[in-house]
């Protein structure tokens, strides 16, 4: 046993524990069977940018307080730790900085796994690896080539945000008010080839599959799959046209085919076709689809920009009226999306009202909702006007409602094959092709002769080159003879290597899986290592990414699945989204109404006024918000680390708030579990010594718990006991079942305060506070694991023999309970007395009472016993 310093130094004792933890490799775990239950704990891995924030801190160390209540349950428990370390960010910073960006990647992993190694964390680090390294991407390149011979990849054209200065490709929140963010030059729409994975073929059982997530996955999240996913039954109708001679339909879906009498006109995309053949004799409509090329090609931008369109002069003829309807081409329309055609319903649905109403177009209404109040308006709109009601101005169709009209349009219109119901998808094919350098290569040769052609699995992995330095003019691959240059392996005629990259989702999608046997040079995974791991039993990461990552990682794991890799259908069987790390704001508005933000440290505040330290001057005290660079909001995990170790910050991001809850920072919030710790360190030494000045070890004094005479306890080592098992029981249920973080923190400082103010008058009470502190440092390890463990290693236990501890039921039995007595609602005394005593014996009890006696002085005109907590006499007069 090793005397305990009296002062507590978390520098030093989370230093020498983090280089023990190291040295004996000790959360290393290995794949081979085992007679103890696995569990594989995941957090999403960080995109290495240099620096921890405090979302990293609380995502990483929520992962790692149920890795070691796992540990301590007999879990063999796997929590590994990797990069996803291609990208854009990484991309411009080369560009900023003159580096390459492999360099400028590496760098920055370097110095991020050195700070999560300072938060004590218990990884697996033998599992590392970097997305950016063609180890892992060889595999990724791998499955591409086997998905693409299956038919599940596929090659076409895809209209994208170009920068004509740059010469490349933008991203969506690469445009800025219609610029390049980088350039300023007006972004074009263009359409280059792309390559697609065919996950729409997958799309009913990814949303399918959901309900066996119900109870595992956050509510919201599910809700927000299957709203991408998007499934919709409806009809697609085909209006008729001629041209040149020949007689074509234009096709559209609905899920409105109840509306299709009021369709008063048809909008098409300005790649559509039609639109191109309309603008071959019409400069004005040519003008129009060249402005519809600028601007962002992302959905949700399209539908919040100012809906324009133009008359193109044709007209299609409605198959049921055989009216001529005339097409406009519209902004709004994307020819990515369905058949690049919708049918204009201006009296039904609301953004066709509004087009209309820009346009002096016709306004039908042909539903009706059968509210004789609400006069039908075709100046403003009115949400019943989108409600399925019953058909009016329809023809044959009238009086019919939604399912009726459906039908007998179906039975009229799909016999000439003009109409045929259709299950759709929001869900669009993903685009994997990105036209940048810093990503994986998409293994595909392009010959002239043979077309797109695989590179054969024996010649992978196609490396990216390391060492170049972008400048941001284009994708530096295409001026790199030595990578594009080399021969067809179909027809051996000179080709070219295909120069654009994977999209960065394809490295986050399959990580979790790799991570099973992630220096496997044989394959992507090894299927025995994968069964014992697979799935991730909890994934924990940010709401942000609660569609598009995890709705790709659904599908790659299927995708696996299918080619024998995995078992089971889902990839995370339980998932966690932590809320985000919030702090306050410090700011002064410019005259050009810009604001100029402020660090906390450079302001003194008493939380109603605040002033400039540099000046004196005020300053505005803004509102609370995500941690940002651009707030300068953002704690610096290291600093604050330093000043009060990895221990207490770990404590107080797990203590302050619900782990699914938004927490917000106060630096003043840090002494509370600081100076807890301190608490419990000063006692444990206290209790080391007086053991030493017994002759006593804590171990063997661990020993006698189960000699301990229940009945002969004294009252306040029955407490203590009785907290000791109910925190006991309480964590177990909180780690276990309820995923509650926070409440586990609450209930260690309570039992740390009854230990504290517990006095020992025997050697039974010796051996309850020793029971006590043991098990508070035991449990105390999940959350602040240096210090709980140095001080178990000092009153000579070993750690790794350390199990979670059992609880003792009848520790929680209670012989007495102190009840207490009311009158007219104050507090007048208390009553030591049996649970659940009768209630008659309880009223006699609480007026024999001398300290209530003397408040009886009038009629007693009513008794109040709540069982087991009071008695409230009620008195008048």
């Amino acid at each position: 046993m090793i005397k305990i310093h009296p002062q507590y130094d978390p520098k030093t004792i989370e230093t020498a524990q983090q280089q023990k933890w190291a040295s004996d490799k000790r959360y290393e775990t290995c794949n081979t069977k085992s007679d103890k239950p696995s569990r594989y704990i995941l957090s999403m891995f960080p995109y290495p940018s240099g620096k921890l924030h405090m979302g990293h801190v609380r995502n990483y160390t929520i992962g790692d307080v149920l890795s070691r209540y796992y540990r301590l349950k007999g879990y063999e428990v796997m929590q590994p730790m990797g990069w996803d370390a291609f990208g854009l960010p990484a991309e411009n910073a080369a560009i900023a900085n003159g580096v390459a960006p492999a360099d400028w990647t590496f760098s920055n992993i370097n110095h991020m796994r050195e700070q999560l190694k300072s938060l004590g964390l218990s990884i697996d680090w033998s599992r590392e690896f970097a997305t950016c390294t063609p180890a892992y991407y060889r595999w990724e390149q791998w499955l591409f080539v086997k998905l693409f011979n299956k038919g599940l990849v596929y090659k076409k054209l895809a209209t994208v945000n170009w920068d004509p200065v740059d010469n490349t490709v933008l991203a969506n929140e690469q445009v800025v008010d219609g610029r390049g963010w980088r350039s300023g030059a007006l972004v074009e729409k263009r359409e280059i080839p792309m390559y697609y994975y065919k996950i729409t073929a997958y799309a009913d059982e990814l949303l399918n599959d959901l309900d066996k997530l119900e109870g595992h996955w956050p509510q919201q999240v599910i809700t927000m799959q299957r709203n991408w996913i998007g499934r919709s039954e409806g009809m697609t109708l085909n209006f008729l046209y001629e041209l040149d001679g020949k007689p074509l339909t234009l096709e559209v879906f609905t899920t409105r085919p109840d509306t299709f009498m009021g369709v008063t006109y048809v909008s098409i995309a300005s790649e559509h076709p039609l639109a191109q053949h309309m603008a071959k004799n019409n400069p004005q409509l040519q003008d129009f689809i060249e402005e519809c090329k600028k601007g962002s090609v992302a959905e949700a931008d399209v539908a919040k920009a100012q809906k324009l369109g133009m008359n193109t002069g044709f007209s299609v003829k409605h198959p049921i009226t055989k009216q001529d309807i005339p097409v406009w081409v519209a902004n709004y329309v994307l020819m990515s999306y369905g058949s690049g055609a919708v049918m204009g319903v201006p009296g039904h649905d609301e953004r066709d009202f509004e087009f209309a109403n820009k346009y002096n177009l016709p306004i039908i209404q042909v539903i009706t909702n059968d509210q004789a109040c609400c006069q039908y308006d075709t100046k403003n709109w009115h949400d019943w006007y989108a409600i399925k009601g019953i058909c009016m101005n329809s023809g044959e169709f009238d009086g019919l409602d939604y399912q009726q009209m459906f039908d007998k349009l179906l039975a009229k219109l799909e016999p000439k094959g003009l109409a045929n119901k259709t299950i759709n998808f929001r869900l669009r094919d993903w685009g994997v092709s990105r036209q940048r350098y810093w990503g994986c290569p998409i293994p595909i040769i392009n010959c002239e002769h043979c077309g797109a052609v695989p590179v054969p699995e024996s010649d992978l992995p196609v490396v990216l080159p390391t060492d170049v330095v972008p400048d941001g003019r284009g994708n530096p691959l295409n001026k790199m003879p030595k990578f594009t240059d080399t021969t067809c392996p179909k027809c051996n005629q000179p080709a070219k290597c295909e120069t654009d990259t994977f999209d960065t989702f394809m490295e986050s999608s399959w990580y979790y899986a790799r991570f099973v046997s992630p220096n496997d040079t044989q394959g992507m995974l090894d299927k025995d290592h994968a069964n014992k791991w697979l799935p991730v039993d909890q994934y924990i990461g940010g709401v942000e990414h609660a569609v598009m990552h995890l709705l790709y990682a659904r599908f790659f794991h299927k995708l696996m699945r299918d080619e024998g890799l995995v078992n089971g259908d889902e990839p995370f069987a339980n998932l966690l989204t932590q809320g985000m790390v919030l702090a306050g704001t410090f700011y002064r508005e410019n005259s050009d109404g810009s604001k100029t933000y402020y660090f906390a440290d450079e302001v003194d505040t008493d939380g109603k006024i605040a002033t400039l330290k540099a000046d004196g001057l005020p300053v505005t005290i803004g509102k609370i918000e995500k941690m940002s660079k651009s707030k300068n909001n953002g704690i610096d995990p290291q600093a604050t680390i330093k000043q009060y170790g990895a221990d207490t910050v770990r404590l107080y991001t797990m203590f302050t708030a619900p782990a699914d809850q938004t927490l917000e920072w106060v630096d003043d919030g840090l002494k509370g579990p600081y100076n807890f710790l301190k608490k419990v360190w000063r006692y444990a030494a206290e209790h080391q010594a007086t053991l030493q000045h017994k002759g006593l070890l804590a171990t063997n004094l661990s020993t006698k718990t189960d000699d301990l005479n229940q009945a002969n306890l004294s009252k306040t080592g029955k407490n203590l006991r009785r907290k000791t098992h109910e925190t006991i029981a309480k964590l177990d249920a909180d780690l276990g079942k309820r995923l509650a973080l926070n409440t586990p923190v609450s209930s260690l400082m309570e039992l740390a305060n009854e230990l504290t103010n517990f006095t020992i008058a025997s050697d039974d009470d010796l051996i309850i506070a020793n029971e006590a502190l043991i098990t508070l440092l035991v449990l105390l390890q999940m959350f602040a694991p240096h210090m709980a463990e140095v001080l178990l290693e000092n009153l000579g236990f070993n750690p790794l023999e350390l199990t979670y501890p059992s609880l003792d039921a009848s520790a929680l039995v209670q012989d007495t309970i102190t009840m207490v007595v009311q009158v007219n609602g104050k507090i007048r005394g208390e009553l030591e007395v049996a649970p659940n005593s009768d209630i008659d014996w309880l009223k006699n009890q609480a007026k024999t009472l001398q300290s209530v006696q003397k408040y009886l002085t009038g009629n007693i005109i009513k008794e109040i016993v709540v069982p087991n907590k009071l008695i409230n006499i009620v008195v008048k007069g």
